[in-house]
């Protein structure tokens, strides 16, 4: 999910393609070294006569801007960023013209020179491995074939917000064993969480899937509420239901884990996620380093789908697009897969939740990326133009659930996105610019993290008994925190309210979710305009906020309230 720009590691050579004032570096160019590339830029070179020994030579912008219209498709349209050699495997994702995957896939995809790695019949995608342009090629040629997208150009990166303006710093560990926590939790007493649970701390049988990069099941805190028989990687496209494979590597899965359904019952002063009696399924669709490929998310989504879960939490975006877009057909391919999936989820009955992103840009009317694509690192097209044909997935996809993040004084946080029509509630994300309190002193949401990763963690918390056991929070910031506070309250409301009619189990469509949700939340008015000039978006405008007070672009319905929203509905 989601970041500030300062935190994303990048390569030496970055991306740069706005035209500034005078001449442009090579180093600018944000070059990875590709044959093809190197002789295109020779040529340039050599006809316009600036060739120099040094690499670093400024070009005239002319030339840039020529060799520039040349490789831009092929980051932008064929998604082929960095060419693969002829004889390296790829996954692809494939679809199919019918919702079904015909019978004899395998046996095409192999005379193709491939392999299938898995069907999803439902919804006509296969997620098939083969090398070379010619197997991609032969496979299109399949007249029941839309596409055939290889995914190594399309992972994205987990964006959380690493701001340094306040509190402790980076790296130092707070200890805080023998204090109340839940005093710590300044989120969870601004949604009214605490005296909710006092209706009903969630249905054991009420599962939330968490569709991130795995969790800690060794979590003191988690420990209760994993639910190991809906616990699944999917990094390869493929489910794999051994627990190693789904445990978090990157520490971000943990902490939204945390939110949604920490315990609230032994060690830990008291600490607790939104729903701490839910079941909680780690459903890994990212890898250590944060990337979310296609085939991973379509997993993850044909998983919940399949399995009887209730929620989602979806804390990141599909994609190196930020902005998908339907103009071109390689993110238009990618789209639509990752579309059928999660219409599939949410057409049997699971509710899926969304962070907004990062980005502090407009939703309803988007004009930049900055962002894209996230892979690999340093090919990110500074100033790519969008439009309303373009798309960030999940958040953006009907039906879903999107939420932005507010701060302690219950104003939009500083890098929260937002947006008319897409923004359904609002809900903590933390805010450590603009929105320090004393109940908030460094902006921040705790939540629980791995023991293994805490040296990762830039403001770790410990809590450690006499003997030196210690159970492993962290502070962090971004819409990824705000909505897995969303999802545990869609738990709880499930569990308050859900339809046992065929069963004990409880159950309600994601429209009757949506609908609790909305109609209790507390509406917070637009701000006045422009907001926080000092943090513009990717334009390099302030944001603005429109609408009405019980609907706008900041808010949405307003900032949830999960004891109006378990009191309410009887």
């Amino acid at each position: 999910m989601l970041a500030a720009p300062d935190e994303r590691k990048r390569w030496p050579w970055t991306a740069k393609l706005t035209p500034p004032s005078g001449e442009i570096t090579l180093a600018e160019l944000g070059f990875a070294g590709g044959l093809g590339w190197a002789v295109i830029v020779y040529v340039l070179l050599t006809k316009e006569g600036e060739m120099q020994n040094s690499p670093a030579r400024s070009l005239p912008k002319r030339i840039v801007f020529a060799l520039f219209a040349l490789i831009a498709p092929l980051g932008a349209g064929g998604g082929l960023v960095v060419p693969a050699q002829a004889s390296t495997p790829q996954t692809y994702v494939v679809v199919y013209k019918q919702p079904q995957v015909p019978a004899n896939a395998a046996g095409t995809i192999a005379k193709a020179g491939g392999s299938l790695v898995y069907r999803y019949d439902q919804i006509g995608v296969a997620i098939a491995r083969g090398s070379g342009p010619a197997f991609r090629s032969q496979l299109r040629g399949d007249d029941r074939v839309t596409s055939v997208t290889p995914t190594a150009a399309y992972g994205l990166r987990l964006k959380d917000i690493a701001d340094p303006d306040s509190g402790a710093a980076a790296g130092a560990v707070t200890n805080v064993h023998g204090a109340d926590l839940a005093a710590l939790q300044w989120d969870m007493r601004q949604i009214h969480a605490f005296e909710a649970q006092a209706i009903t701390p969630g249905n054991r049988k009420v599962v939330v899937g968490d569709i991130d990069t795995g969790l800690d099941y060794t979590h003191p805190k988690l420990a209760p509420n994993v639910d190991f028989a809906d616990s699944v990687s999917c990094l390869n496209g493929k489910p794999d239901q051994t627990p190693s494979a789904w445990a978090d590597d990157n520490g971000h899965g943990t902490h939204t884990a945390g939110t949604i359904a920490a315990s609230n019952r032994g060690e830990g002063g008291g600490f607790s996620g939104v729903a701490p009696r839910v079941k909680i399924a780690g459903i890994k669709a990212g890898d250590a380093a944060g990337y979310f490929f296609p085939d991973a998310v379509i997993c993850a989504f044909m998983w919940a789908g399949t399995h009887h879960i209730d929620v989602t939490n979806n804390s990141y975006f599909a994609d190196p697009w930020l902005y998908n877009c339907l103009d071109d057909p390689a993110q238009r391919d990618i789209y639509v897969a990752e579309k059928r999936a999660i219409d599939f989820a949410m057409g049997h009955g699971v509710t899926v939740v969304a962070a907004a992103g990062n980005e502090n840009d407009d939703l309803a009317h988007p004009t930049v990326d900055n962002l894209s694509p996230d892979f690999p690192p340093g090919h990110e097209i500074i100033g790519r133009p969008v439009n309303g044909d373009c798309f960030v997935v999940p958040a953006m996809v009907p039906g879903v659930i999107t939420v932005s993040a507010d701060g302690n004084a219950m104003r939009k946080s500083f890098y929260s996105s937002y947006g008319t029509e897409f923004i359904k509630v609002t809900a903590p994300g933390g805010d450590s610019r603009y929105q320090l309190t004393a109940a908030a002193p460094n902006g921040r949401v705790l939540s629980t993290y791995p023991a293994a990763l805490h040296l990762n963690a830039a403001r770790p918390v410990s809590d450690c008994n006499e003997d030196g056991e210690c159970t492993w929070y962290a502070y962090l910031q971004g819409t990824s925190m705000a909505a897995p506070h969303v999802a545990g309250l869609a738990a709880l409301i499930v569990s308050r309210f859900g339809n046992r009619e065929g069963g004990d189990r409880p159950r309600l469509s994601p429209e009757q979710v949506l609908e609790h949700l909305t109609q209790t939340a507390d509406p917070i008015a637009c701000p006045p305009n422009p907001f926080n000039p000092n943090y513009p978006g990717p334009n390099g405008l302030p944001a603005h906020c429109e609408g009405p007070l019980d609907n706008n672009s900041f808010y949405g319905f307003g900032q949830i309230n999960a004891l109006k929203a378990l009191s309410q509905g009887d």
